[in-house]
């Protein structure tokens, strides 16, 4: 049963891009409906722009950026939205992985606390904003071997290039807007072989708690570019700590403690941070000197690859209260995929952007005490 304080009055699903491909509004309505049902009301489109009084649970497209507009809105904690609300642009991107270069210019509301907190979590890198601080950063990182550059808003592993000398930085930065760069940032970071990416994560909705860790998938898209392809998830109901009672390989807990640093030196370090759906990349690989380095990529605090897992293990939790752990997969395909018996669709179809493409989700199993 919903608490008092979880009631909404209905789900707003709040787009606040240009643009969204059709793919993926498909499964954000989706996700929007789900949501709703575990509140135990309906997705709604308010007709006057809505206001704090009337109490929407919200689903942003988008790390939501300004406090001010958005408590106006009624999102002030993270009992309200399905992602993360943030004060400055920089903070919503992975810029706020790496520090900045000595000397090196910085946005509104920078701040060197998050890096210095986070430091156990990092792997090796800058962030960077402007493109001669770029330059500046890749002298330093080259020495020690390649870097990978990496745009900060583009996602499931593309816009990224691997680096090897000045030559091919200058190169790769003639096609970078300057503008672009200099209110989001740029990233340079140590480029790692025989990679393995972690997720890790939280999420909140009406009063249920999970957290998880899990391994991502490639797949190939209609380009025969390797991108994201899916997410397989171990969620237990309960924080970190209840997370970390698990049985679990030294790397495992590694990444998640990785992942906790993270998230606690932004809750420290960034005014005003609010997020109930958390998701931290950790990578762990060899750098170019052959030693085993681990470290938090990059954040996600709106809706991700990994949401449509979440949501049905949020509702397998929240439909029996006996339930302490569940494994839940998401899986996107870029051909004519053979659908499981027990796969839950979020689009299948021709999308005018990408192509044919299937996203689905499963949960696999369920353990109780």
């Amino acid at each position: 049963m919903l608490r008092s304080t979880d009631r909404k009055q209905g789900v707003v699903l709040l787009d606040t891009r240009q643009t969204t491909p059709a793919h993926e509004h498909s499964v954000h309505l989706k996700l929007a409906e789900r949501l709703a049902q575990l509140f135990h009301t309906e997705v709604v489109t308010p007709a006057q722009p809505p206001t704090a009084k009337e109490n929407f649970y919200y689903l942003p497209t988008e790390t939501l950026i300004g406090l001010a507009r958005y408590r106006a809105m009624g999102i002030s904690a993270p009992t309200d939205l399905y992602g993360g609300l943030v004060s400055q642009p920089y903070m919503a991107t992975k810029a706020i992985s790496h520090p900045l270069p000595a000397d090196a210019r910085f946005p509104l509301g920078w701040t060197d606390d998050f890096a210095r907190l986070a430091s156990d979590a990092l792997l090796r890198g800058y962030s960077v904003f402007s493109l001669d601080d770029a330059i500046r950063a890749a002298e330093l990182l080259l020495r020690e071997g390649p870097l990978r550059l990496k745009p900060v808003r583009a996602t499931a592993g593309r816009g990224q290039t691997v680096v090897n000398n000045m030559k091919e930085l200058e190169r790769a930065l003639t096609s970078m807007d300057a503008q672009e760069i200099a209110l989001w940032g740029l990233t340079l970071e140590e480029n790692l072989s025989e990679v393995q990416t972690f997720s890790v994560g939280q999420a909140l909705v009406a009063g249920i708690l999970c957290s998880y860790y899990g391994t991502q998938q490639l797949t190939r898209d209609h380009q025969g570019a390797d991108i994201y392809g899916g997410s397989d998830l171990v969620l237990v109901r309960g924080d970190y700590d209840a997370l970390l009672q698990l049985a679990l390989e030294d790397h495992l807990r590694l990444a998640i403690t990785q992942a906790r640093t993270y998230e606690q030196a932004a809750l420290q370090a960034f005014p005003g941070f609010i997020a109930s759906r958390r998701n931290y990349d950790v990578a762990r690989g060899l750098n170019s000197q052959g030693k085993l380095r681990s470290g938090v990529l990059e954040q996600s605090w709106r809706i991700g690859g990994a949401s449509s897992a979440e949501v049905l293990a949020l509702q397998a939790f929240a439909a029996d209260p006996a339930l302490t752990r569940v494994r839940a997969s998401t899986h996107e395909a870029f051909d004519a995929p053979e659908l499981p018996a027990d796969a839950t669709v979020f689009y299948q179809g021709d999308d005018s952007e990408i192509g044919s493409v299937c996203k689905y989700a499963r949960i696999r199993d369920y353990d109780h005490p």
